[in-house]
C-alpha cells in the first residue's frame, strides 16, 4: 500500500511536463505576493487534490506550481501549515517527503522575521546559518523510520555560498543570522527577545525552522531566506505588527524574488 506522500508525488511526476526538478521553494501565504512573475510554464495543482497535503487556513488556497525559472524545472509550494495553526510541527511532512521522492535536491523556504540585531534592519533579507528551537517541539517526533538527523549542517553552506553569489549578481544586499524558532501566532515579549538574543539569535519568527528538519531528514539540502519586518519587542523601539503591506516589507520582497531568480539559475 502506498503512502500519502508517495501517491502525490506520483500526481506531480504526471503533472510535469518539464524535466528533472533540482529545486524546490517554500512559499508562505504572504512571501508569494509578486512571486508569480518569476514563473513561466506553470501547472498548479491545489493542495486540496494532494494526498497528505495540509489541510489548514492558511493553506486552504494552497498550491504546489511545477514551473520554469529563468529556464529552470522548480516546483513551488506555494503556502505552508504553521505550528500556531494547530499545535502540529509536523504538517509540512508529507509535501516535503514528496519532494524528495520526485528527486529534488535542493529545497528554499522563505518566511518573514522580527529582529534582535541593530544591523537588520525591517526590509532585510537574512538567510538563516541555523536556529534555536524555543519550544523543545521537533516535527520527527513519532514519526516511523531512523529520525536522529544530524543537525550540523541544517543550512547547507554550499546552499548559503551559492545565495551570497545570486545576491551579488542581481544587486541584493544579503545578512546572514541564527534564527530563534517561536510557536507564534503573538509576537515574541521584551523578555523572550532579549533571552534570545543573549543566547545568540539575530532574527526571530515562527515558521522554517520545522521545514529544515524535515528536509535533512529525507536526504535534501536546506536554506532559509526571511524578510525582517520590525525589530523584536523591547529592542531598537520595536513593536511588531503583522502589517506585511508596509513599505519595507515590501521593498524586502521584491529583494527576495529577485534573489530567488538567481539562484535558481545559479549553479
Amino acid at each position: 500500500m502506498s503512502t500519502p506522500a508517495q501517491d502525490a508525488a506520483a500526481l506531480l511526476k504526471e503533472r510535469n511536463t518539464l524535466g528533472a526538478v533540482e529545486t524546490a521553494i517554500i512559499l508562505g501565504e504572504r512571501t508569494s505576493a509578486g512571486m508569480q512573475e518569476l514563473v513561466e510554464n506553470a501547472v498548479s495543482i491545489r493542495y486540496a487534490d494532494l494526498p497528505g497535503f495540509p489541510r489548514t487556513p492558511a493553506t486552504e488556497h494552497g498550491e504546489a506550481i511545477i514551473c520554469s525559472i529563468e529556464g529552470a524545472p522548480t516546483l513551488i509550494l506555494k503556502g505552508r501549515a504553521s505550528f500556531h495553526e494547530t499545535g502540529d510541527p509536523s504538517l509540512m511532512l508529507a509535501p516535503i517527503e514528496a519532494l524528495s521522492l520526485l528527486g529534488v535536491r535542493n529545497v528554499v523556504a522563505t518566511g518573514f522575521a522580527t529582529s534582535a540585531n541593530a544591523d537588520l534592519n525591517p526590509s532585510c533579507i537574512v538567510a538563516i546559518t541555523d536556529h534555536i528551537d524555543f519550544k523543545g517541539l521537533n516535527p520527527l517526533i513519532g514519526v516511523p523510520g531512523d529520525n536522529f538527523v544530524n543537525a550540523n549542517d541544517l543550512y547547507d553552506k554550499r546552499l548559503l555560498r551559492r545565495l551570497r553569489h545570486a545576491a551579488s549578481s542581481a544587486g541584493v544586499n544579503i545578512h546572514e543570522g541564527v534564527y530563534a524558532w517561536f510557536s507564534g501566532p503573538s509576537f515574541e515579549t521584551p523578555a523572550e527577545v532579549k533571552a534570545a538574543r543573549t543566547l545568540g539569535a539575530d532574527i526571530m519568527g515562527n515558521s522554517v525552522a520545522p521545514e529544515a528538519i524535515i528536509t535533512r531528514r529525507f536526504g535534501m539540502l536546506f536554506a532559509g531566506l526571511v524578510v525582517v519586518t520590525d525589530f523584536g519587542a523591547g529592542f531598537s523601539n520595536g513593536s511588531p505588527v503583522a502589517d506585511y503591506g508596509r513599505g519595507p516589507v515590501v521593498a524586502g520582497l521584491v529583494g527576495l524574488k529577485r534573489l530567488l531568480r538567481g539562484f535558481v539559475k545559479s549553479k
